[in-house]
């Protein structure tokens, strides 16, 4: 079982309660978790994958430009029946031919209203922006982790806690009952001490429910299930100094607004690939055919060169429409870019904030869990000389529970609103962190394919 008795600390957390654990010796950390999510998350696997489908769009659209070509043949069996006289039966005759033949088509495009050029640089375009697009998904999916990884700690810790309460309530319940069997205490304080106790349990019980909850989300994230949580590295040292700071670098480089800057460069490019109908196209082809028509030595072989210009006039207005459809596109993506920014510049203000205030909740915490420490340790000696009652210790110890656990999750909340932080500035990715990981470049399958002329297999051999 995940939970149980043995020692481990964790940095962000040490200062709630001795925590402990039973299991292999081997300790993973926050940085060996975000290293495992980075390699092992189907969903970041599967953004990747998506990535590398749209890299195809390229040599697909180079391939408007390239020649065609066709090979057509058929072959054919003809009888053919005559009849002669008929006061002479044999005078019938009859005829069979295989005519057969062979065509070979070549057709080049020469010029599509530059459809073919304008078609490459949407293409190239939703690349950069999907490239973008996969950085958003690896920076979820490392905060997620993050948030899974000190869930589980944060869940562990409690659980510990609750336990540490349990063995605290099973002795004020024997000193009760001693108290009262020398006739120093009541049947009251009895009762109350044997309450506290059941309800002691049932936050353990539900300790161990949150716990057990918390893996699943680690392990539905992380892809394995972890036998001993270790150390939790700092990152203020990848954090902006000022709020300034931070907003200048993420309204520059957040991936977000990147990506968005490239669907305006798709949008204006489609305009253009539209309004290509509208110009000249002109085509070269060429054939040449075999033919052998009635299956002896009768043939013809035929070759031709053919060019082709083709001026559209009118299409009914549907091109027109097109375009302008396409212009009102690139005015909302423009728009989008626009509430873009806003939103970065909303959840960085706000990631600051939560950061600010989870740093001075974990110096509250850690005052409160001190002075709780102090009154508990100063109510059972007051209890002792008869100052205080055993329901004094009771709510003295539930005021210290309650204050380790809020230190718990100030500790939790300071952790995941650091990583937020980063994240909300757009370089929570793993050549930041320094994760020990092979870097996936989404660059290298783009230059594997993007000038293919033909191949079914993909690069990694599909």
């Amino acid at each position: 079982m995940f939970w149980g008795r043995g020692g481990w600390a964790v940095a962000a957390c040490i200062a709630a309660a001795a925590v402990t654990w039973s299991g292999p010796s081997f300790a993973a950390s926050l940085r060996s978790a975000l290293a495992t999510a980075y390699e092992n998350n189907p969903d970041l696997n599967a953004a990747r994958a998506q990535m590398r489908a749209i890299n195809e769009g390229v040599p697909q659209a180079r391939a408007n430009g390239r020649p065609s070509i066709t090979l057509d043949g058929d072959f054919g069996y003809t009888t053919t029946r005559t009849p002669g006289n008929i006061f002479d039966p044999g005078s019938d005759w009859s005829t069979a031919t295989n005519p057969r033949g062979a065509t070979l088509s070549v057709e080049q495009p020469i010029f599509l209203g530059f459809r073919t050029k304008n078609a490459v640089r949407v293409a190239e375009m939703s690349v950069k922006a999907a490239r973008e697009q996969l950085k958003v998904v690896e920076q979820n999916i490392l905060l997620d982790t993050v948030r899974a990884f000190m869930g589980v700690i944060r869940a562990q810790v409690v659980v510990n806690l609750t336990a540490q309460n349990v063995e605290f309530l099973r002795e004020q319940v024997k000193a009760a009952e001693d108290r009262l069997s020398v006739g120093e205490g009541t049947r009251t304080d009895v009762a109350q001490t044997n309450a506290r106790l059941s309800e002691g349990m049932s936050d353990y019980a539900q300790a161990v429910a949150d716990l057990n909850q918390a893996i699943a989300v680690y392990v539905q994230i992380v892809g394995i299930r972890p036998d001993r949580l270790g150390d939790v590295n700092g990152i203020d040292k990848h954090l902006p100094r000022t709020l300034e700071a931070g907003l200048e670098v993420a309204l520059t480089t957040h991936p977000s607004i990147i990506s968005s800057l490239y669907n305006i460069d798709v949008a204006s490019w489609n305009v253009r690939v539209r309004e290509g109908a509208l110009l000249p196209s002109v085509t070269l082809s060429g054939s040449v055919s075999h033919r052998d028509a009635s299956g002896d030595t009768a043939w013809r072989d035929t070759a031709s060169v053919t060019g082709r210009l083709v001026m559209p006039l009118y299409q009914g207005g549907s091109i027109a429409a097109e375009v302008r459809e396409l212009k009102e596109t690139l005015g909302q993506r423009r728009i989008e870019l626009d509430v873009t920014r806003a939103e970065v510049r909303q959840i960085l203000i706000s990631s600051w904030g939560t950061l600010d205030a989870a740093r001075a909740q974990v110096r509250a915490a850690a005052a409160q869990v001190a002075a709780e420490q102090l009154v508990l340790s100063g109510v059972i000696e007051e209890r002792r000389v008869g100052q205080r009652t055993t329901l004094d210790v009771l709510n003295a110890q539930q005021d210290l529970l309650d204050a380790r656990v809020a230190q718990v999750r100030a500790q939790h909340d300071r952790v995941v609103a650091a990583y937020s932080l980063l994240a909300a500035v757009g370089r929570l990715n793993a050549s930041v962190l320094g994760l020990p990981v092979e870097i996936y470049d989404p660059t290298d399958h783009y230059y594997q394919v993007k000038d293919k002329w033909l191949g079914l297999r993909t690069p990694d051999g599909r």
